[in-house]
């Protein structure tokens, strides 16, 4: 089986749905082989993070079609880029809500760095989590993270690449203060 992202249009989903999504998805293919791991809510999607035979997807998102229409599709499988495509996406990803894939990204970029700047990217790495988390109505779980994605960002430098890392260092302070997780571009 292959593993896929799906990205179904949200119907008015909240990150509280995740749980009920799982299972009803579970229902929905339940005649078929596949297997849905998780549901993360966020404003304009649905993801699903689902294994599948590749000649089976189409009908897989046949089948899933009460929850929301496809919106994107994007196989899971690691893959070699160069730093600053990892980079690109981790961005794009994090600013488009789809914090798993900008983990990941972030992730194959960590790989390629030494000393201080592989603290730094690991900050954002931990700050992606913790919004996945929330999407799976585990905003508690996130909230405790950004400890970890705070000491990680230390005090790097005030830019990496064009991320503006005083920017994300202080959202996190302000999430802190509020004890809640808000979604913001990087």
């Amino acid at each position: 089986m292959e593993r896929y992202m799906l990205h179904l249009k949200n119907k008015g989903y909240s990150p509280k749905n995740s749980r009920e999504l799982v299972y009803k998805a579970r229902d929905l293919c339940a005649d078929m082989d596949a297997s849905i791991r998780v549901a993360r809510v966020a404003s304009d999607f649905v993801e699903l993070d689902v294994s599948v035979e590749q000649d089976k997807m189409e009908s897989l998102v046949e089948k899933l079609s009460p929850i929301g229409t496809l919106d994107n599709a994007r196989h899971v499988f690691e893959e070699e880029i160069a730093k600053e495509q990892g980079i690109r996406d981790g961005i794009f990803y994090f600013n488009n809500e789809r914090f798993w894939e900008s983990h990941e990204a972030f992730e194959g970029v960590w790989k390629k760095c030494v000393g201080r700047e592989k603290e730094l990217v690991q900050g954002i790495i931990l700050l992606a989590v913790a919004f996945a988390h929330a999407q799976k109505n585990e905003e508690s779980i996130g909230i405790g993270m950004l400890t970890r994605a705070l000491e990680k960002l230390g005090n790097s430098p005030s830019m990496y690449t064009t991320i503006d890392v005083d920017r994300i260092r202080q959202k996190i302070k302000e999430m802190q203060a509020e004890n809640k997780l808000t979604i913001f571009e990087i």
